[in-house]
């Protein structure tokens, strides 16, 4: 099987490194994230503002994959919320003529305010969204969930619009959840920490995902835990800045140990006794498999943080949640004191999806 591969950053340097290869076009490619950081203040980022900030980027992107398609043959697309794609198709500005399976894992939009202007924004995208049926009617078409049906909200995309959970039951299929390792192999926390050169103080990893946003939380970590430390003295905070923050930019104190990029970031998360994280679907549902304490903090007026994976947490009884907007450093020190090293049962999540996509994948080719 050959694969060729189409990201942008950080996505296409880790696909570079493992050694797999991409199309001639990925330099050709829009990097979105550069738009969700226009889109966000602090904090906060309107998933509806960085949509429509977004929507030239995925015009421009669907004019690439139909470039790629036009210069060589390929027997199967598959996208990993691809919505360039989806939007694309629907707006009659591509054609796929071989098969394509789309990978989700939320479902519609909702406004976050009262604003008007939202709302009606959010109306026009689910009503696009509710639209996509007309691409996966075709069985040479596919749109896989990553999850369960509960992680969609039991609510209408919009006025006289279907309802999401069952619009999904009726045109998805759920394959339950994706992790890029085995629980099993990253119990024995003292080997990892050894590993990878931790000590044996309390550590508490601290994540803000694959963009730039979430700055001001990382120093609000930093400035948690020197009041920390009057209770825990040897404690050690990572901070990690991810591929878009530069290290550099971060004012936080000199003791605190700040990295940048960390490939397999999950086996920090195995090995810290806290993490503190903003409420990405992926960094959650690790900490969540991994049975690690772990406090989140959703982006403000990111519906899908906000409500479906803090809806997701609620359910599988993980994560304690905490706004940005209502902490001070020290709220947070408490927090950090009162959840650090502490015993946690989340509830047990179905860990077989990379398994389920690939028979998915096999019938299409």
């Amino acid at each position: 099987m050959d694969i060729r591969w189409l990201a942008a950053e950080p996505a296409r340097s880790v696909i570079e490194q493992a050694g797999e290869r991409v199309v001639d076009e990925i330099d050709l490619y829009s990097n979105d994230s550069a738009q969700a950081e226009a889109a966000a203040k602090g904090t906060r980022l309107n998933l509806l503002k960085y949509a429509f900030k977004a929507l030239f980027a995925w015009l421009h992107n669907a004019d690439v994959v139909k470039r790629i398609i036009k210069r060589e043959h390929y027997d199967l697309i598959i996208g990993d919320e691809t919505y360039e794609i989806i939007v694309a198709i629907i707006l009659k500005r591509l054609k796929l003529n071989i098969p394509f399976l789309m990978l989700y894992d939320f479902l519609g939009l909702d406004a976050m305010s009262g604003n008007p202007l939202e709302k009606i924004g959010t109306y026009f995208w689910n009503r696009i969204w509710s639209l996509d049926y007309r691409i996966f009617r075709h069985q040479k078409n596919l749109a896989l969930f990553v999850g369960e049906p509960e992680d969609i909200p039991d609510n209408r995309f919009g006025l006289l619009l279907p309802k999401r959970r069952e619009y999904a039951r009726k045109h998805y299929h759920f394959v339950g959840y994706i992790l890029p390792f085995a629980t099993k192999d990253l119990t024995d926390k003292t080997s990892l920490r050894k590993k990878l050169g931790y000590g044996d103080a309390p550590l508490v990893v601290c994540s803000i995902g694959g963009t730039a946003i979430g700055k001001n939380l990382l120093e609000l970590c930093g400035k948690a835990c020197t009041l920390a430390k009057q209770q825990i003295p040897n404690l050690h905070m990572v901070l990690v800045c991810g591929p878009r923050l530069p290290a550099e930019s971060l004012a936080v104190p000199p003791d605190i140990e700040v990295k940048q990029f960390v490939p397999d970031l999950y086996m920090h998360f195995a090995a810290c006794d806290l993490a503190i994280v903003q409420a990405g679907g992926t960094t959650t549902l690790e900490l969540t498999a991994l049975q690690r304490p772990f406090i989140y903090f959703p982006l403000e007026g990111h519906s899908e943080q906000e409500i479906v994976v803090a809806g997701r947490l609620r359910r599988h009884q993980a994560g304690m949640r905490m706004s940005y907007a209502n902490s001070t450093a020290k709220s947070l020190a408490e927090a950090i004191i009162a959840n650090i090293n502490s015993h946690v049962e989340h509830k047990d999540i179905p860990l077989n999806g990379a398994y389920n996509v690939v028979q998915f994948i096999n019938t299409l080719i």
